[in-house]
């Protein structure tokens, strides 16, 4: 549960920021880490940002609206069958989409 204001003012009026800065540099400085936390990437951010291509090159090039890329990448939606197969292209072959045969320039400027 959540502090109220005159809890969190009761807590932090006994802390030492300044000590707690310095010894924060300290335990960096000897290579002591915090907490490390590891981001899971969607497969589709990772399949474009492989491609190097922006959202919106990424977007012209699937034929679907940057809106719908963005509710791929954040599980809000889920691509279809023809998206799904496009995706796994770029993410095991990313250099094929910068093929001036197969995309047109145009496609992804």
């Amino acid at each position: 549960m959540p502090k109220s204001e005159k809890e969190l003012r009761a807590r932090d009026a006994k802390r030492n920021l300044g000590q707690e800065l310095l010894q924060s540099v300290r335990e960096m400085k000897v290579g002591r880490r915090g907490r490390v936390r590891k981001i899971k990437v969607s497969p589709i951010v990772a399949a474009r940002t492989k491609a190097g291509l922006s959202q919106a090159q990424f977007s012209k090039l699937l034929g679907v609206s940057v809106r719908t890329l963005q509710d791929w990448e954040q599980g809000r939606r889920e691509p279809s069958g023809a998206a799904k197969t496009l995706i796994r292209i770029a993410a095991n072959r990313p250099e094929v989409l910068r093929d001036p045969e197969i995309v047109s320039p145009r496609a992804v400027a």
